[in-house]
Order: C-alpha cells, then sequence, then structure tokens
C-alpha cells in the first residue's frame, strides 16, 4: 500500500513551456542553428557601420539642444496630421462596420463572407508606408495621400477585430429575436450592435491613437503631416528642428494615450 508524501517532502516544480523534451531541445537547437547562419550569412559592412556611428554621433550632437524657433511650421504639421488622422478614423471605422458584418462567419452568407475576408486580408496585406507611397503616386503629395491610406490602414485592423467579435456573440439574444419574427436587420439592430458596441468604441479610440502615429510615419513619404515637416528638416540638416518635431510627436502620443484611456474608463 502506498503512503502518502509527506509535506515536508513535496516540492513544487514549474511545469516547462513545452512538456515533449525531445521537442523543447529541438525547437531550441533550430532557432540557435537558424539564428547563427542569418548572422553570418547576412551582407553586414562593418566599415560602413562604423562610418555610421560616426555620422549618427554627429547628428545627435547637432540636435541638441532642440530648436522650437519655427514653431508655427511645428504647429501646422502637427494640426494637418490630427486633421488626418481623425478623418482617416471616421471614414475607416465607417466602413471597418459593414465590412466586419460581412466577414463574419455566423452571420453573414457563405459569398458575402468571402467578399468580406478578401476585403480584410488585401487591407491588412501591405505597411502604411507601401500604401502611402502608391497614393502619393496616384493622388500627389499632400493630405489626401495621407487620409487614403490611413483609412485603409483602420480597415485592416478595425473590421478585423469587430468581425472576429461579432463571431462570439450570445446567440440566444439572437434566436429570441427570431423566433419573434424579427427580420434580418432587427436582429442586427437590436441583438447584434448592442453586443458589439462597446468593443467598437474602444477599437475607434484605439484606433484614432495608432492613426495618428502612423500619420507622422507616412508623412515622411510625402503623404501629409507632420512627418513632412520632419523630413524637410533632415534634408535641411536642421537636425535641432527635427528633434524638437520629435520630441512633439511624442508629447501628443502620450496626451493622447492619457486622454483616450480616461475616456474608456469614463465609458465604462
Amino acid at each position: 500500500m502506498n503512503q502518502p508524501i509527506p509535506a515536508s517532502r513535496r516540492q513544487w516544480r514549474k511545469r516547462p513551456f513545452i512538456a515533449n523534451a525531445w521537442l523543447r531541445w529541438g525547437l531550441t537547437i533550430g532557432v540557435l542553428v537558424y539564428a547563427a547562419w542569418a548572422v553570418t550569412s547576412l551582407p553586414f559592412d562593418w566599415a560602413r557601420i562604423a562610418a555610421g556611428m560616426e555620422r549618427a554621433s554627429r547628428i545627435f550632437s547637432g540636435a541638441f539642444p532642440p530648436s522650437f524657433a519655427r514653431h508655427e511650421l511645428l504647429i501646422e504639421g502637427f494640426l494637418e496630421s490630427l486633421k488626418i488622422a481623425i478623418l482617416a478614423t471616421l471614414m475607416g471605422v465607417g466602413l471597418s462596420i459593414p465590412i466586419a458584418f460581412m466577414a463574419a462567419r455566423n452571420i453573414a452568407a457563405v459569398p458575402v463572407y468571402i467578399v468580406g475576408r478578401a476585403l480584410i486580408i488585401v487591407a491588412r496585406s501591405f505597411h502604411p508606408v507601401i500604401v502611402a507611397i502608391l497614393f502619393v503616386k496616384a493622388v500627389g503629395f499632400g493630405p489626401v495621400a495621407g487620409i487614403l491610406t490611413l483609412t485603409i490602414y483602420s480597415i485592416g485592423f478595425v473590421a478585423k477585430m469587430l468581425a472576429e467579435r461579432i463571431e462570439e456573440i450570445d446567440w440566444g439574444q439572437v434566436e429570441a429575436l427570431r423566433s419573434s419574427g424579427a427580420g434580418y436587420i432587427a436582429v442586427l439592430q437590436f441583438a447584434v450592435l448592442p453586443q458589439i458596441m462597446p468593443r467598437q468604441i474602444g477599437l475607434a479610440m484605439y484606433q484614432l491613437d495608432s492613426n495618428l502615429r502612423a500619420s507622422a510615419v507616412v508623412g515622411i513619404v510625402g503623404a501629409g503631416g507632420i512627418g513632412a515637416t520632419l523630413m524637410n528638416a533632415f534634408g535641411r540638416y536642421d537636425y535641432d528642428f527635427a528633434l524638437a518635431i520629435t520630441l512633439v510627436i511624442i508629447g501628443v502620443i502620450l496626451i493622447s494615450e492619457a486622454v483616450s484611456g480616461r475616456m474608456r474608463r469614463m465609458i465604462w
């Protein structure tokens, strides 16, 4: 008869991330081998890297202290980025809602579901910088290219997350309305929308923050906003003004994070 192990002899051991030892060590060795192969096969030019470090030191030494002398350009570029982010968020979220309903497997017919998922996949397939370059070539330099770029970017994220939330709704409310004879639109309005509305509000707030950050990136390739001002500053070797722009971008993002977080707490 087996005797119980005394409490004094029991010892807790952390469970391994991968239970199978052969698989665990095989993956570890495989990752190490791949990392070594990648490092040794990439064409690193160490002389150019050393020269780049010297150039970087000159850039950073010329950036301090930051200069806010041309604050008119800074404010103008920031306000343009804010307009781009807000308009792109409104358009992106507005288009994401019907696309999300199309891409939800539990409420959409199969052909509609395929079209909705295809739209989301296309919107998520390319980095915003690549999309910005295409729109700059199509509609020219300026905020229009930035708005179109961030609209596509918003659809790729918001529509995907919202479609997944629709697929997770409580189906009991839908069946209750259907049993009472409600039509398809009424079911969506009174059974589906109330369940996804909190997620929709949170996604819209997050996407506004994300678009505000992305507007600075796409502006570097000519899509308007504060990014264009930053690129022009680097082109003129005004590193102190470029540092001032960078600090303003960081400060604005911090403020927007705090405001959006407070708004979410007030809503919920």
